[in-house]
C-alpha cells in the first residue's frame, strides 16, 4: 500500500517525464509529460523493450550501479535516471526521462570541431630528387605540393610548408573521421606519381588527436610522425590520450644510400663507451644469430678502446650452440647472466640494446632503469618501445641489426682489429636476416658482407654454423608436407608436437613455402617448449606480413614476421584466416 502511493505521488507530481515499472518490466504508471518522449498514447501495460529498446535486466542493472542510461525518441535524446520503490525482488522502478538535446548537440558541434593536427613528411625526399633530373625534380617536387595541398583542401586544413619534404595542417575531427573511414587514399594517390627513381613517392604522416590543449595535440602529431618514420615510412599513425592506431604501410622500407648517418651513431656510440664505466650488451630473450653477431660486433668496439664490456645471455636455442660454443672456447668474450648484469651495473655504465626496442623482449628489464642506453635496431618501431635512450639508431631499411654494426665498426676506428670470429658471426646474422641474402636485401647489405669477407669471414664456416640435427629436418619435412594452400597464394602449415627450436623451425618452414609457385604469404605455427605457441610469417611483398603479425600481438617487416599466442597453433591458424579477410 506504502509502495503503491509512492507510485502515484511520482506519477502526479513529477516535474519531468517519469514512467514506473512493474516486476516483469512492463509500465504500471506513467506521468502526464510521458508524452514529451513518447508520441502515442496509453503506455500504461506496455513492455519497456518494445518501448525503449532497452532490456529490463539492464534497467535493473543500471539502478544497482547508480548509471544513467541513453535514448532518443521523437526527434529528442533523454537521460535515463532510476531508482528502486520498494524492496527485493517485488521492487518496482522509477525511470525519469531528461531532455539533453540541446547539450548532446552542443557536446557533438564540440567533439566535430575539436582541432586534429598532421605533420606529413615525403620519405626519401633526398633519394627521390637526387636521381632525378634538373627539370624534373622541378616537376616532381611541384607535383607532390599540389597532391599534399588538395588532400588538405578536402578537409578545409589550414597548410604550412616548413621544409622541402614537411607540411603541417590543421583540421576539424569530423574531418579526421572521414579520413579514419577512408583509410588514408592520399597513401595511395601519392605512390600513383611518376618518378624516375626505382621506388615511389610515399608519405609518413603524425597525426595528433584529443590534447587537452594545441601544444599536447602538436607533441602527439610529433610522437606519431616519429613512429611512423621507425616503421618505415608510407603509413598514417594517430595518436591521442588513449591509443596509437596504424593505416598503411604497405611498401618496402627504401634504403638509404648515404652512410652519414652510421658515421655520426658511431662517433657517438664510442664517446659514450669513453666516457662510461663499462659497457653491457644485451638481446632479446632467446637470441638469434643476428642478435649475437651484432653482440660480438660492440663487444670488438668497447674492446678496441680498452673499455671493460659483457654480453648478456640467460639461454640460447640449438641454432646458435655451434657459434657460442666456439666464441666461448676463444675466452675473448665476458658472457654473463642477468643476475651478474644486475650487480655489475652502476649509475655510469652503458647499456647497448641490440635487435629490439621492446622492454618487454629484452634479456634484462632490470638494466633499463639505468640511465644511459643506446638502441640499436633494425625492426620497425612498436607502440611499445625503450624510452629513457640517450642513443637510437632504428633503420627499418636495413637487413638486420648485424649490417648497421657492421657499418658502425667501419666507423668506429681500426678496421683491421675485427676478429675473423666476429666477422663469421655478423655475416651469419645478416644471412639468416635476409635468407640467405634472397629477401630484403640492398646494396648497402652486400656492402657489409664484402667488407666482413675481407675481415676473414669463411662462407663455409657459416654455412655449418645453419646445419640442422637430424630430427629438426624430419619435424621440417613433414611439416611442408602436411601444409595446406588456401586461395589468393596464401600456404598455412601446423609443427606437431613441442619443440625447443619452434621458432627456428617454423621460419625455416615458412621460408621453404614460400619457394612453391604461386605462394604470395605463408605462415607457420608451432609450440615451443613452454607450450606457447610460436607463429612465422613470410612473404614476398604483396601481403604485408607485418601487419597481419601486429593483429597477433607481434610484428617484424613487411617480408618477415613473427609473433608468440598462447591460442593452440591450429586456432592461431583459424584466427589468421579470419584476420586474412581484412588484407586479401
Amino acid at each position: 500500500m506504502y509502495v503503491s502511493r509512492i507510485e502515484k505521488l511520482l506519477a502526479a507530481y513529477s516535474p519531468v517525464p517519469l514512467c514506473v515499472l512493474n516486476p516483469q518490466g512492463k509500465v504500471s504508471r506513467a506521468s502526464s509529460k510521458i508524452d514529451e518522449v513518447f508520441i502515442y498514447d496509453g503506455i500504461r501495460g506496455a513492455d519497456i523493450y518494445a518501448l525503449t529498446g532497452i532490456k529490463h535486466a539492464e534497467i535493473i542493472a543500471a539502478t544497482r550501479e547508480g548509471r544513467s542510461l541513453t535514448i532518443s525518441r521523437n526527434d529528442k535524446i533523454f537521460k535515463i535516471l532510476t531508482s528502486f520503490i520498494g524492496d527485493g525482488e517485488l521492487a518496482s522502478i522509477a525511470m525519469y526521462f531528461f531532455d539533453v538535446t540541446t547539450y548532446e548537440m552542443l557536446k557533438t558541434l564540440h567533439n566535430e570541431e575539436r582541432s586534429c593536427m598532421a605533420i606529413v613528411n615525403v620519405d626519401n625526399f633526398d633519394e627521390l630528387t637526387s636521381s632525378t633530373g634538373e627539370e624534373k625534380q622541378m616537376m616532381l617536387a611541384s607535383e607532390i605540393d599540389k597532391v599534399v595541398r588538395s588532400w588538405g583542401t578536402k578537409m578545409s586544413a589550414s597548410i604550412t610548408r616548413y621544409k622541402e619534404h614537411l607540411y603541417f595542417m590543421v583540421f576539424e575531427y569530423k574531418c579526421y573521421e572521414k579520413l579514419v573511414e577512408t583509410k588514408f587514399p592520399i597513401l595511395d594517390e601519392i605512390r600513383e606519381l611518376e618518378t624516375e627513381s626505382d621506388f615511389p613517392v610515399t608519405l609518413s604522416i603524425g597525426i595528433g588527436v584529443a590534447g587537452k590543449n594545441p601544444m599536447e595535440t602538436e607533441q602527439y602529431a610529433n610522437d606519431a610522425l616519429e613512429i611512423a618514420l621507425g616503421r618505415g615510412g608510407d603509413q598514417a599513425v594517430v595518436k591521442n590520450v588513449r591509443r596509437i592506431e596504424y593505416y598503411g604501410g604497405k611498401m618496402q622500407t627504401v634504403e638509404k644510400r648515404n652512410k652519414g648517418k652510421s658515421r655520426v651513431i658511431a662517433h657517438a656510440l664510442k664517446q659514450l663507451m669513453e666516457q662510461s664505466s663499462k659497457v653491457i650488451i644485451m638481446g632479446h630473450r632467446n637470441p638469434d644469430m643476428d642478435c649475437f653477431g651484432a653482440a660480438l660486433g660492440i663487444f670488438r668496439i668497447a674492446a678496441n678502446i680498452k673499455k671493460e664490456a659483457y654480453i648478456v645471455i640467460n639461454g640460447y636455442n640449438e641454432a646458435l650452440t655451434a657459434i657460442y660454443q666456439a666464441a666461448k672456447e676463444t675466452e675473448e668474450y665476458n658472457f654473463i647472466n642477468s643476475e651478474k648484469a644486475i650487480s655489475l651495473s652502476d649509475e655510469n655504465v652503458l647499456i647497448v640494446v641490440l635487435d629490439t626496442h621492446r622492454p618487454s623482449l629484452v634479456e634484462c628489464p632490470e638494466l633499463l632503469d639505468l640511465e644511459k642506453i643506446v638502441v640499436i635496431d633494425h625492426h620497425r618501431k612498436a607502440e611499445e618501445a625503450i624510452l629513457n635512450m640517450i642513443l637510437s639508431y632504428m633503420e627499418p631499411y636495413a637487413s638486420s641489426t648485424s649490417e648497421l654494426v657492421t657499418e658502425i665498426i667501419q666507423y668506429s676506428g681500426d678496421k683491421k682489429s675485427l676478429k675473423k670470429m666476429e666477422a663469421e658471426a655478423l655475416l651469419a646474422g645478416i644471412t639468416v636476416d635476409t635468407n640467405r641474402f634472397a629477401v630484403k636485401t640492398g646494396v648497402r647489405t652486400f656492402e657489409a658482407a664484402s667488407w666482413l669477407r675481407r675481415c676473414g669471414a669463411d662462407t663455409v664456416t657459416v654455412k655449418k654454423y645453419f646445419q640442422a640435427d637430424l630430427e629438426s629436418f624430419q619435424i621440417r619435412a613433414k611439416c611442408i608436407a602436411n601444409a595446406q594452400f588456401l586461395e589468393d597464394g596464401i600456404a598455412m602449415s601446423v609443427c606437431q608436437g613441442r619443440n625447443p627450436n619452434a621458432q627456428i623451425v617454423n621460419s625455416q618452414v615458412a621460408d621453404e613455402l614460400l619457394t612453391v609457385q604461386g605462394i604470395q604469404a605463408t605462415f607457420v605455427a608451432g609450440q615451443n617448449e613452454h607450450g606457447q605457441t610460436v607463429v612465422s610469417a613470410r612473404s614476398l611483398g604483396d601481403v604485408n606480413v607485418q601487419l597481419i603479425m601486429e593483429q597477433l600481438g607481434g610484428g617484424g617487416h613487411l617480408n618477415t614476421a613473427g609473433a608468440q599466442v598462447t591460442m593452440t597453433p591450429e586456432e592461431t591458424l583459424e584466427k589468421l584466416k579470419e584476420i586474412l579477410k581484412d588484407f586479401l
